[in-house]
């Protein structure tokens, strides 16, 4: 039997307010998914339903559903409610499909790839 501190009792205070409202999370990898909280635990463990997870890449995004998600407490960085009458985006972006964003995600990381290589090609040069 694990004893819960105040600090536990005011995180499931707060998550009560937001059961059964569509919220935005920020996972620690820097992943951001989208859903209806319909449970959650004292370590923060909740369960999304309708889940999907944002993908931006650029000005591109997608959307990629998940369905009923659970997510462990440890890995949540960031909680906030999704305001459902305002536009979540700038009007910029362009909505694409899965396999088009998927493709912009590894050119991304190629070429971010390719700039840490190049980097440490270049560490012996002195710049100071």
């Amino acid at each position: 039997m694990s004893w819960a501190g105040p600090e536990d009792i005011y995180l499931s205070t707060s998550l009560a307010s937001y059961l059964d409202r569509k919220l935005l999370v920020l996972l620690r990898d820097g992943r951001k998914l989208m859903g209806t909280l319909r449970s959650f635990d004292q370590f923060a463990n909740a369960v999304l339903e309708g889940a999907c997870e944002r993908v931006i890449v650029g000005e591109q995004y997608c959307d990629i559903p998940l369905g009923l998600y659970v997510i462990r407490g440890e890995n949540v960085v960031l909680i906030g409610e999704l305001d459902t009458e305002r536009e979540e985006l700038p009007p910029n972006m362009i909505r694409v499909s899965e396999a088009e964003i998927k493709r912009a995600q590894k050119v991304e990381r190629e070429a971010s790839e390719l700039r840490g290589t190049m980097r440490k090609r270049m560490e012996f040069l002195d710049f100071d």
